[in-house]
């Protein structure tokens, strides 16, 4: 079964490809999830180990979300926000990290053989699309695995961005560069690479050029291809 890695930065729409790609391959699309797990397993709270992660912006701030409808959908229903909802821990736990001084902090070294550990574990159930966090790295000698990459100039990116998030073009266009910076400081720091390298992925998509339907048809039959036969194998 695929095993496909998702890579791109912010709106270049590696997530929404990734999605498409997951239903078409009718597999798990693992993205925020990975989060959860990894601070279970250190005994930290999410917000502690979104300070390590590539896309710690975002992902706070779709947290925060989170947190924000599951409590205005608990009141429109009437039903006790308390009463161990599924996740509401992880959310709340996110929320109150903010606030505790005695945080403790994740290492740098923790973070990485944390998420090296979930992520390979996860692949070796061989059908699953994950996006993000090195995960074509750490999967780089798996020899049926796809990386992809995601590309697509910067004015497009902003355009997506602030009709996503409801924001200003010039403060979308100012926080893809901002994330930029972010995403490629976290490849040089945990792997010594340049996130867009061409050598790392099996496809490099222009989303710019092909519509996130027909990035996913391309990228789930090249999937299915080398999955069934890999490439020196």
């Amino acid at each position: 079964m695929p095993v496909v890695t998702m890579s791109g930065n912010i709106a270049s729409g590696a997530r929404e490809v990734g999605l498409l790609v997951a239903r078409e391959l009718g597999v798990d699309f693992v993205d925020q999830q990975l989060m959860v797990h990894a601070a279970q397993r250190c005994g930290v709270t999410v917000g502690s180990m979104a300070e390590r992660d590539e896309r710690r912006a975002s992902f706070k701030e779709r947290m925060s979300g989170l947190f924000r409808t599951f409590l205005e959908r608990s009141a429109a229903s009437g039903a006790d926000p308390l009463s161990g909802a599924t996740g509401l821990e992880v959310i709340l736990s996110s929320s109150y990290a903010e606030m505790a001084d005695d945080e403790p902090q994740v290492s740098d070294k923790l973070y990485l053989d944390t998420m090296t550990s979930i992520i390979t574990e996860l692949a070796d159930t061989g059908a699953i699309v994950l996006l993000g966090r090195g995960s074509q790295m750490i999967l780089k000698d798996v020899p049926t695995a796809l990386h992809v990459l995601c590309i697509a100039p910067q004015k497009l990116r902003g355009y997506r961005l602030a009709e996503r998030d409801g924001m200003g073009l010039d403060a979308a266009v100012k926080r893809t560069a901002e994330s930029d910076r972010a995403r490629n400081a976290f490849y040089r720091k945990f792997w010594k690479v340049d996130l867009e390298d061409p050598r790392l992925y099996d496809l490099t998509i222009d989303t710019s050029r092909l519509s996130f339907e027909a990035a996913a048809e391309v990228v789930a039959a090249a999937s299915r291809t080398k999955a069934a036969a890999p490439v020196g194998v």
